[in-house]
């Protein structure tokens, strides 16, 4: 070997060597953590924590929106909705990171009204400061360029389009469209207009959406998910206690890994098969590394 090569070789090892450990953990392709427990606020934390903390992605005096599932006139235990618990742990590290302003919001598919009281999300959030739960008001859905492969426009909720973070919370459950609905699914919530359209191409449609609102943090509520009769569910039955709480930046990666859950492979869900191929994030489950904390 040459004295030079040498060199370099020893050069590269040595930097190497002063390298954090979750530098190399990047470089292997996307992470997602999982937690596991019935305290759903310390899960919550832990995988926002695995995942850096919330100030890795909340700047001091940013505009941030949580946007969870409130689409179903439903009680948490119906998981037809995302967790409050969940919810509310999010807001509260959102909070602490210093953001300005946090909004909570959905374009619910039952009566607005009755979704908001069900679910308990507004209640729970009820009187902290800063936060904002408000139900969507039509005249604020803006008209958005989208130039996507079956989207050309669309409108979009301004909260979403104007939001500095954006943070997907979705609930893992059964859907009869597209075998399971998670986090590239819901991204209809920020969308207004006649959604019913989009099922033409859903899986298309929800990739133009996020290829406009990134989400900059998924944070997947499995602490309990709904196998049968999703999305809106009804019966206990359907529903499976799992106590997991999921967190990635990769919204193909977590779904992908979140279809595990329900005994399926992410290519049984066309939704992730249209975005992977579309080259918005990782569903080969060998090529993400998974941290269970």
């Amino acid at each position: 070997m040459r004295r030079r090569d040498f060199l370099k070789i020893a050069l590269s090892s040595l930097v190497a060597s002063q390298l954090p450990a979750r530098v190399f953990a990047q470089t292997g392709g996307p992470t997602v953590a999982v937690a596991e427990g019935t305290n759903y606020a310390a899960i919550t934390r832990k995988v926002i924590g695995a995942m850096g903390g919330m100030k890795t992605f909340v700047k001091p005096g940013n505009t941030v929106v949580v946007k969870p599932n409130m689409g179903w006139d439903r009680k948490p235990e119906y998981a037809a909705n995302t967790h409050p618990v969940v919810v509310k742990t999010i807001v509260e590290e959102v909070l602490a990171a210093g953001a300005g302003r946090v909004k909570v919001f959905d374009n619910t598919c039952n009566d607005p009204r009755r979704c908001y009281e069900s679910c308990g999300i507004p209640a729970i959030l009820k009187g902290m400061k800063n936060v904002d739960v408000r139900l969507v008001e039509n005249d604020r859905f803006k008209k958005t360029a989208i130039n996507g492969r079956f989207l050309k426009e669309w409108p979009l909720y301004d909260d979403a389009l104007a939001a500095d973070v954006f943070i997907n919370v979705p609930i893992a459950k059964h859907h009869g469209l597209t075998g399971l609905t998670m986090g590239l699914k819901n991204m209809m919530g920020i969308m207004g207009d006649n959604r019913g359209y989009i099922h033409r191409s859903i899986e298309d449609a929800l990739c133009d959406i996020s290829s406009v609102v990134r989400s900059h943090l998924v944070i997947v509520d499995a602490t309990r998910i709904l196998t049968a009769h999703g999305p809106q569910g009804g019966n206990l039955k359907d529903v499976k206690v799992l106590n997991k709480v999921i967190a990635s930046r990769d919204v193909v990666a977590i779904d992908a890994y979140t279809t595990t859950l329900f005994g399926m492979k992410p290519e049984d869900v066309s939704t992730t098969v249209t975005a992977y191929k579309r080259g918005m994030g990782e569903m080969n489950l060998n090529k993400i590394k998974v941290i269970k904390v």
